[in-house]
């Protein structure tokens, strides 16, 4: 298959996040893009990754400083680009729900400013990171994120055919991302804690590397046809385990689950199944407009999945073990 980015031009929102810097790095190292850029609010966050992609090394490169608040200069950062990955959110749970505006300000108007000038400049492809908090929403970053999705997928039908596409990739926690559990472990096992806390024993999260998740959504931004939700196939770990890993043998403490926290997560709701698509590694969502044909990802190998079907991370089939994730964190 043909390298989909061999010069051509990417713009990530957000990019100087975990994801954005991994992604650029698999960008640069295996595809021959024309230009990447990278589309953040913080100057010093860009200052720290230029210094990991520097534009002298990487003439491609562009750090563009920028919030998808700001629809005017969204037009302006989106002259000349092919393809846009949408990362940039308000992700930490207790935030939104202090600050709920700001919340829907990013996450919903700025998903809307990122639409609208997509469309406006010719942009080719667009993908948006979602959360498994959109699914059955009990805090308002869930609900934030929720909408968001629907505005991406909707944005097909306000296009028409013949312009920018747009679809959705949803997966769960990110290991090590930042401001993620295991960094905050990490940190209280190196200062000498003598027990972590737990929100709750029986807790389960999804679970996914970084690497995975650069992975899928490029593989997924090459084979869109617009309108997709795409949901990876990923194992699920029980929060007790996790502490286990890292700090093996320390005792825990159970804190309670926080606002806006669920016990459980779900990726795929049983209404959402009844128009859903199974392949060997994810699952499609796919939209319920008039237009669709999924006839493409049917020819691929996608079989509906079975009524009443949910896919959440308690009843998961496939778990990952203490051994197993104590693995995964050595590797990041």
């Amino acid at each position: 298959m043909a390298d989909f980015l061999k010069n051509k031009s990417v713009l990530i929102t957000g990019g100087t996040g975990s994801f954005g810097k991994r992604c650029v790095g698999t960008i640069l190292k295996e595809h021959a893009p024309k230009k990447v850029a990278v589309f953040s609010r913080d100057e010093l966050k860009q200052f720290e990754m230029a210094q990991i992609f520097p534009t002298e090394t990487y003439p491609c490169m562009r750090y563009l400083i920028g919030d998808v608040r700001d629809k005017d200069r969204l037009y302006r950062a989106l002259q000349g680009i092919d393809y846009v990955i949408h990362a940039a959110a308000l992700k930490q749970v207790p935030a939104a729900e202090y600050n709920p505006f700001e919340a829907v300000k990013t996450n919903i108007l700025g998903a809307a400013n990122i639409i609208d000038a997509c469309i406006d400049t010719g942009v080719r492809k667009v993908i948006a990171l979602s959360t498994d908090k959109a699914a059955n929403p009990v805090n308002l970053y869930g609900a934030t994120k929720l909408c968001s999705d629907k505005l991406f997928i909707a944005g097909n039908s306000y296009v028409g055919w013949g312009g920018t596409r747009f679809s959705v990739v949803r997966y769960g926690n990110v290991v090590g991302s930042r401001g993620s559990v295991v960094p905050f472990f990490k940190k209280m096992k190196e200062s000498g804690a003598q027990k972590l806390p737990i929100t709750d024993e029986r807790m389960t999260r999804f679970w996914i590397t970084l690497e995975q998740g650069v992975r899928f959504v490029l593989t997924r931004l090459e084979e869109m046809q617009g309108g997709e939700l795409y949901v990876p196939k990923i194992p699920s770990m029980v929060i007790g385990d996790l502490a286990e890993a890292v700090a093996p043998g320390m005792a825990h403490e159970v804190v309670g689950i926080r606002p806006g926290e669920k016990l459980h997560e779900v990726m795929i709701t049983d209404d959402d199944a009844r128009h859903t698509l199974e392949f060997d590694d994810h699952y499609v969502i796919e939209p319920e407009f008039q237009w669709w044909s999924n006839e493409n990802h049917v020819m691929r190998g996608g079989k509906p999945v079975e009524e009443g079907f949910r896919y959440a991370s308690d009843s998961n089939h496939e778990w990952l073990t203490v051994e197993e994730l104590r693995k995964m964190i050595e590797n990041i």
